[in-house]
């Protein structure tokens, strides 16, 4: 942004601060913000002139799914719904459409009945397609204005919901797509940077980096907005054990707070406000308009797949070769590598291990002492390596075809699982593993070591002790009864995840992959960092504009019977 620019748009947007300070006084009493069903909800008039202010950028919600159900049931519409529906990017350019299954409630889904009606439920009202900071402030001046919940969203690519809600407005940032790669220079850090625009997704900014012969932190998934939850709650790469975190790259935040100021945030500029968005959670300081990360030169990647069943060998030897894995993974992390070992009752994939500068025969020998002890237990394995000539390149063959890119219905769970664990209680982790699958679930273990933070932020320290982050998963069918999945989702919370964390009580769990009815989540996900982060967010939000669930601030909230968000007291 060019400064003329930026001082343009600061003006502006100190206009609209003026108009909101003016407003705050008559909302200061106001305990739920308003419903659709209330007196106080926005005429159509009041959107129709809301609209106009921001150039009919204004997006009322039209369920995807409605062509499923009466009175707009279209067989054919639908029937090439359901089979687009676990494609994110179906979602993704949608304004309100809903990944999580458990989010939606089946409001409005292809799958139920036609003759069941269709209802926005957790579905958003109005999205404003921002093109700008001055659509984020027009926005929350007239949300706090009409005192309307506030959403934001990028891609909706979120399982526990924060990117949602009923009776909101959402600031919907998914079509900032510039990339711009530059020579950053700061008392912390001097070298190549890539500044992106909020709504740019994993799969942008590595194809930009790659055509540059550099790569940048980011996800697994290719759909994943970059700039928002993922790096705003740390963010896990198969780049992490080599360059760290999502959080730990961040150079400086262009953001709109909840007073509507234009602000940078620095380690310099805005401090407190920098080190709160780098792994303090999303949705709930301010809304991010630009984010500016390390890049770094590229790298070659070996890549390894392996995979074994439980057929034609028992339960004993079967679970105690996912031993084997587990003591050998923090061989294979120290090296740089980052792995993701997804585990069944009857099958374990290696899908891959991620090895960044490393050859083929260099990741044979790597993987040695593992490969020794599963021939010595007579089980049979496949196990391919290849080394490709950029990440990208790794990425596209070995990441990007992975299952888990499609939208994923389940309910989740997840935990931290100390380095100390392996070395000390690695047949704890085994029992754990065990009965979790035995019992349904799914055991997914991304396992990294980010040790080493480059620059203080605010990541759960339980990251940098972290040898594996757990994701667990049950499964949600197509046509799921409600009450069937309810009763799984109470077995995440009060078994699964418990059987993990009692191995490391005082971890903790990473808030993008977890339960979103995790108890006591302000120290599991935040960890001693929250007393801090919500300081941070009364400064900088102090109207409370910004909500999501489980965010930083959010207890003081709840939804009440009417859908519409109350504060507690």
């Amino acid at each position: 942004m060019q400064p003329r620019q930026f001082s343009f748009i600061r003006d502006y947007l100190f206009i609209l601060l003026i108009q909101f300070l003016c407003a705050s006084s008559v909302l200061s009493d106001t305990l739920c913000r308003c419903a659709s069903t209330d007196d106080c909800w926005p005429s159509d008039a009041d959107w129709a002139k809301f609209n106009a202010s921001i150039g009919g950028r204004l997006v009322a919600t039209a369920p995807l799914a409605s062509v499923c159900h009466e009175p707009n049931y279209d067989a054919d519409a639908c029937n090439a719904l359901k089979l687009q529906w676990t494609s994110p990017f179906l979602h993704d350019e949608d304004s309100s459409s809903i990944m999580a299954a458990a989010v939606s409630n089946l409001t409005c889904d292809p799958f139920t009945p036609p003759d069941k009606p269709c209802t926005l439920g957790n579905m958003v009202s109005y999205a404003v397609n921002a093109t700008g900071p001055e659509d984020y402030a027009s926005s929350i001046q007239f949300a706090h204005r009409r005192n309307i919940r506030l959403v934001i969203r990028n891609t909706g690519h979120d399982y526990l919901g924060r990117s949602t809600g009923a009776n909101a407005l959402s600031i919907w940032t998914h079509h900032l797509k510039n990339i711009t790669f530059l020579n950053y220079t700061s008392p912390q850090y001097q070298g190549p940077a890539v500044k992106i625009l909020a709504g740019v997704q994993v799969e942008d900014v590595y194809a930009a980096a790659d055509a540059k012969d550099m790569v940048v932190v980011g996800g697994d998934c290719a759909s994943v907005g970059v700039a928002g939850g993922w790096t705003q709650g740390g963010g896990h790469s198969p780049l992490s054990s080599l360059f760290g975190m999502g959080a730990d790259q961040t150079l400086e935040w262009e953001v709109v707070d909840g007073r509507g100021r234009l602000l940078k945030a620095s380690p310099t500029e805005n401090p407190r406000l920098y080190w709160a968005l780098s792994g303090g959670g999303a949705g709930t300081y301010g809304i991010v308009y630009s984010l500016t990360v390390k890049a770094h030169k590229g790298v070659s990647v070996t890549g390894v797949v392996m995979n074994f069943t439980s057929a034609d060998i028992s339960k004993e030897v079967y679970y105690q070769a996912i031993e084997e894995y587990h003591h050998h993974l923090p061989e294979y992390t120290a090296a740089g590598g980052v792995a993701i070992g997804a585990i069944s009752v009857d099958s374990f994939s290696l899908t891959p291990l991620a090895l960044p500068n490393m050859t083929a025969d260099a990741a044979k020998v790597l993987l040695t002492s593992l490969t020794s002890k599963l021939d010595g237990l007579g089980l049979p394995y496949h196990c391919k390596v290849e080394t490709f000539p950029s990440f990208f390149a790794f990425y596209k063959a070995l990441i990007e075809p992975n299952p888990t890119q499609l939208v994923q219905n389940g309910q989740y769970g997840g935990w931290f699982i100390p380095l100390d664990v392996i070395k000390g209680n690695n047949s704890g982790l085994t029992s754990a593993v065990r009965k979790i699958t035995q019992e349904g679930a799914a055991f997914t273990g991304i396992g990294l070591n980010v040790s080493s933070p480059s620059i203080p932020n605010a990541v759960h320290p339980g990251w940098r002790e972290s040898a594996i982050n757990v994701i667990l998963s049950s499964p949600w069918p197509q046509e799921a009864n409600l009450s069937d999945m309810a009763s799984l989702a109470k077995k995440m919370t009060n078994e699964w995840v418990p059987a993990v964390s009692a191995l490391a009580p005082e971890s903790g769990a990473y808030m993008n992959e977890a339960d979103p009815q995790q108890p006591d989540w302000q120290n599991v996900f935040y960890g001693p960092n929250y007393d801090e982060l919500l300081r941070i967010k009364q400064e900088f939000d102090p109207h409370d504009i910004f909500y999501a669930w489980t965010a930083v601030g959010s207890d003081r909230w709840f939804q009440n019977s009417n859908d519409a968000l109350c504060r507690t007291t």
